[in-house]
This record gives C-alpha cells, sequence and structure tokens, in this order.
C-alpha cells in the first residue's frame, strides 16, 4: 500500500483495467484517498468484490473520502473493510488502535464488514522530517523487538475493543528484515504483498508465522482502482471470514460433528 497521508508521494503507473489476474479466489481491491472518488459500480462490473478502505494513519490522519469510499463499495454490493497505515515510531501500538477503531476500523458481525487491517510495511517518509518530526530508516529506527511488540500491543488492543485480531498486511522481505521474522503472529490473518512482473498464481514465500494467507496483493497498476488484490478461497469463504473468521469449511465440520 504505502500511501502516507501528510506527505503527497509518487504515485504508482497509469491503471491497467487489462493487468493480469491470478487464477484462483475472490477479485478485490484497496483504496486510500489518493483514489478520490470511487466509480464503484465500474469496479464491481469489472469483477471486484470486496474493498479495503484506508481509514487512518498514526495519530494524525483521517482518509478525507473514506466515508464515499468505504460506503460506495458496500453500496454496489461488496463486503468491505478498513485499514490503518502504522508509524511505530510516533505512538504507541495501542494509541494507533484506539485512534482506528473510534475513526472507521469499527467491526460488525454483519456479514458484510471484513476484520480491520493493519497496514504495517516500509516506511514512506524514510530519512525525511516533517513538521519537527524524524520519521527514521526503512524499520523506523526501531529494532526488530520493538518492532514485534509494537504490533502485538496494536492487535491486543484492537482484540478488546472489537472481539478479534486485525489483519497484518505486510511485505514479506520488510517484515523479516525489520521483525527479524518475528513467530507468534498465526492468530493473525495474512495478507501478503509481492507485486510479480509477469502471470503467476505464487504469492512467494511467507513469514514462518503463516503457512497459508488469507490476501494477496498481486498489482498496484491494475485491473482495479488502487491496489488489486485475491482473496485465497471461495466467496463463502470470505464470507465468512467477514461474519467471524472461520471458514466454510469449518462451519461445516463443526455441524458434521454436532
Amino acid at each position: 500500500m504505502a500511501k502516507g497521508g501528510i506527505l503527497p508521494l509518487v504515485l504508482a503507473a497509469a491503471l491497467d483495467p487489462n493487468h493480469w489476474r491470478p487464477s484462483f479466489g475472490v477479485q478485490g481491491q484497496d483504496v486510500s484517498s489518493h483514489q478520490g472518488n470511487v466509480d464503484w459500480a465500474s469496479q464491481w462490473n469489472q469483477g471486484s468484490r470486496f474493498a479495503y478502505v484506508k481509514a487512518s494513519e498514526g495519530n494524525y490522519y483521517l482518509n478525507e473520502n473514506f466515508s464515499q469510499q468505504y460506503n460506495g463499495s458496500r453500496n454496489v454490493g461488496m463486503l468491505r473493510g478498513s485499514y490503518h497505515f502504522a508509524i511505530p515510531n510516533w505512538s504507541s501500538g495501542a494509541d494507533q488502535a484506539r485512534y482506528f477503531i473510534a475513526n472507521g476500523g469499527a467491526w460488525a458481525a454483519d456479514g458484510a464488514t471484513l476484520p480491520p487491517v493493519l497496514d504495517f510495511e516500509f516506511n514512506p517518509y524514510e530519512g525525511r522530517t516533517i513538521g519537527g518530526f524524524y520519521f527514521g530508516d526503512t524499520c523506523y529506527d526501531m529494532s526488530p523487538s520493538q518492532l514485534a511488540s509494537w504490533v502485538r500491543d496494536f492487535g491486543n488492543t484492537v482484540r478488546s475493543l472489537i472481539g478479534r485480531y486485525p489483519v497484518i498486511y505486510t511485505n514479506t522481505a520488510w517484515w523479516n528484515h525489520c521483525t527479524g521474522d518475528a513467530p507468534g503472529f498465526g492468530e493473525y490473518p495474512l495478507w501478503v504483498a509481492r507485486y510479480p512482473s509477469s502471470p503467476t498464481n505464487d504469492a512467494g514465500p511467507l513469514p514462518s508465522s503463516w503457512s497459508r494467507y488469507s490476501m494477496w496483493q498481486y498489482s498496484s497498476t491494475g485491473p482495479f482502482a488502487g491496489d488489486s488484490n485475491i482473496w485465497n478461497g471461495s466467496y463463502a469463504d470470505l464470507g465468512a471470514f467477514a461474519r467471524n473468521g472461520v471458514p466454510s469449511a469449518a462451519f461445516q465440520a463443526i455441524s458434521g460433528l454436532r
């Protein structure tokens, strides 16, 4: 994602609606204020069935297009959720979790709301001082143990507020480098980012906490507005994930036991 809110960034190449897509799963996308008011009917017609919308960053920024994007995607029939862009050296994980949940990150088991996401990745302000605050290096000038503790602080706070852990969005190379491939995050669903240069169904290696990913962000240039993603499962599984995180196959197994 890497879409910061307080400093304009260079946008990705022009959107390519004919960009290749993985040949499995459910297609979806994620957007931020950079996309402005999205034509959601057009996105639906192109095949997008779920959307994640940036809600917040740090504890200082809210997406001014959040309502149009979050409600608009739902109004055309998509499942939708929200994400928070972490700036871990700005304030504590608990502080940013509370800010997020109070400003668009809340979740309800209504079958239409996807669980909230922690966007934890490369520092988009690497080496910059803005408003007197130095943002640090790509790892935010924090040690692997500090970053892992920050994620747990964020995740535990979200769970205490809404009853479930957030999804972690990250890039494997960055996660391994900056957290030291921190273990113990298997309870958090994984959304992995990898942009192959040619068509493939391979999302690449995953951090050691996960043997499977829930979502894969495979392109920042198409086919959809914002970033393009695939849900690693069926539409029924995606609906179950929205309701309570239990895949439909697990529901069926539980019913069979009963």
